[in-house]
């Protein structure tokens, strides 16, 4: 089914676009906005692997959803595919790709520090979510901190959301933003605010309660404290 409207989620890893992704798949009208480049070759893309991707993430009502960190492999392998010009804009492919994609939804993280954190954490764990209600994971990584790695990610956060601010900036797009910060403190008025920004009444569904249970615990905390002591040992001036 092509969709009607097509809206995109832009995140950094750790800023909680699983939970929203839930959240509105789970209202049956919002589309279901799941990662559907992930594990496609860019390469060897056809139109007919992009209507699988609409199939699966379009409601009945004709909304379909999106979610992507954004590989420029992608920006590059639909501008071959719908044979764009290397002058069009970003965003002009992507329409080419995702039909009346109108609506961008942006999700960040205040503390980009925990956020780099609570990645590294994810990666040496294994557990990057855990379901409501399931049993913590027993294993034991109070030995794998890494400065270097969370340095590494939190670059990687940085130039991440550059390259979407830059995607955004080209055509005047201007995003609902949603703060990580914000979002698990206000859950349900989040998932209502977007679901009003793609024109969707929220008296019309049901919003299923958080899909997922905090990982967060004094590791984390352990971790971050100790990274901003280090990153910031021979500063003459310390900003944290």
């Amino acid at each position: 089914m092509r969709p009607k409207l097509s809206y995109t989620i832009w995140f950094s890893q750790r800023t909680g676009s699983t939970l929203l992704q839930y959240a509105l798949a789970s209202t049956g009208a919002a589309g279901n906005p799941g990662e559907w480049m992930h594990g496609r070759n860019p390469e060897t893309i056809t139109e007919a692997d992009v209507e699988t991707m609409w199939e699966a993430g379009t409601t009945p009502n004709g909304i379909f959803g999106v979610k992507t960190s954004l590989n420029n492999e992608w920006i590059h392998a639909f501008r071959r595919l719908y044979d764009f010009p290397d002058s069009a804009p970003a965003a002009a492919v992507w329409r080419a790709a995702f039909p009346n994609c109108t609506k961008h939804i942006y999700m960040t993280r205040r503390n980009k520090v925990r956020l780099a954190v609570s990645w590294w954490r994810a990666i040496v764990s294994g557990e990057w979510h855990r379901m409501h209600g399931a049993e913590p994971s027993e294993q034991d990584i109070t030995g794998k901190y890494n400065f270097d790695a969370i340095q590494h990610l939190l670059t990687d956060c940085a130039l991440r959301e550059a390259a979407m601010d830059q995607f955004l900036a080209e055509e005047g797009i201007v995003p609902l933003t949603l703060v990580y910060e914000d979002f698990i403190l206000d859950y349900e008025g989040t998932v209502r605010k977007v679901l009003a920004f793609l024109g969707v009444s929220a008296d019309d569904v049901t919003i299923a309660p958080p899909a997922f249970d905090r990982l967060a615990d004094e590791i984390n905390e352990q971790w971050v404290q100790r990274f901003r002591q280090e990153r910031q040992q021979d500063w003459e001036r310390a900003v944290w």
